[in-house]
């Protein structure tokens, strides 16, 4: 399976937040820190990871994504 850059991208984002996740969410900026992605280009892919419901985004002071099923229950296919 070959994968475009954005689905690169969206994978190494997607594990990034199945790593550090403990129950509060992860906001993009941490994410695009660990991973050395731009800021702009993961507020556009999770956009679409949201819409596909695979994550779940949260407002506010301590807003950020969280994965919205279970990281076993997730893969690259979807």
């Amino acid at each position: 399976m070959q994968l475009s850059t954005k689905g690169r991208y969206a994978v190494a984002a997607m594990v990034d937040l199945a790593e550090h996740h403990l129950s509060t969410p992860i906001t993009l900026a941490d994410i695009a820190a660990r991973q050395k992605l731009p800021l702009s280009y993961l507020e556009q892919l999770f956009y679409k990871l949201k819409k596909a419901g695979l994550v779940k985004g949260f407002r506010g002071q301590m807003g950020g994504y969280l994965l919205a099923k279970t990281s076993l229950d997730i893969s690259i296919a979807d």
